[in-house]
């Protein structure tokens, strides 16, 4: 497969470099970004390692995990972090997750950063079945994946261990018909 680079409206995927570890640690390393996500907030050199990991990645025959930055088209800064990662146990599936910078919140970037990470698994990888998990508190999010075409499916019990507490995950999930289908209208 080409390198990641796929243009949405006004944020575009792209394959994450050595030098955006700036800017993911913006997200992985805010408090808020976090609050909802299955980790507490990263170290600089912590967010270091998992853009070196998410690089090397890239390169793998066959690759398994896209890791890419969300960035906006104008400025090409990086808003915002996505991962989609094929699942060895299911045919033609793949999870996926997103986190952006508290600073652009509210502005539909999300449902557009989910729509261009369901493109990339639908449309170029040829995928069946996608699906993510949210905080049961996490609306926003809920929101946004519904927004997206997504549909709640159910909830995995205690499944995120966090702050000393187990944490329950609610369940988002679109078939490509149901891609296909939005798409059309």
């Amino acid at each position: 497969m080409q390198p990641v680079h796929l243009p949405g409206p006004r944020l575009a995927l792209r394959e994450l470099s050595p030098g955006d570890v700036d800017g993911v640690f913006a997200i992985y390393g805010s408090p808020a970004a976090t609050h909802h996500l299955s980790f507490e907030p990263r170290t600089r050199d912590q967010v270091a390692e998992i853009v070196q990991r998410s690089v090397a990645s890239a390169t793998a025959d066959p690759r398994s995990e896209y890791a890419v930055a969300v960035v906006e088209r104008q400025s090409e800064r990086l808003v915002g972090f996505g991962r989609l990662a094929t699942d060895p146990h299911q045919q033609r599936g793949a999870t996926f997750g997103f986190a952006l910078r508290p600073d652009v919140w509210g502005r539909g970037y999300g449902v557009e950063t989910v729509r261009l990470l369901l493109s990339l698994g639908f449309d170029t990888l040829g995928l069946h079945r996608i699906w993510g998990a949210r905080s049961p508190l996490n609306t926003a999010s809920a929101a946004t994946m519904a927004a997206a075409g997504m549909v709640e499916e159910g909830r995995i019990r205690e499944h995120v261990h966090k702050a000393g507490k187990w944490r329950d995950s609610i369940v988002h999930g679109i078939l490509d018909r149901e891609w296909r289908r939005a798409g059309a209208e």
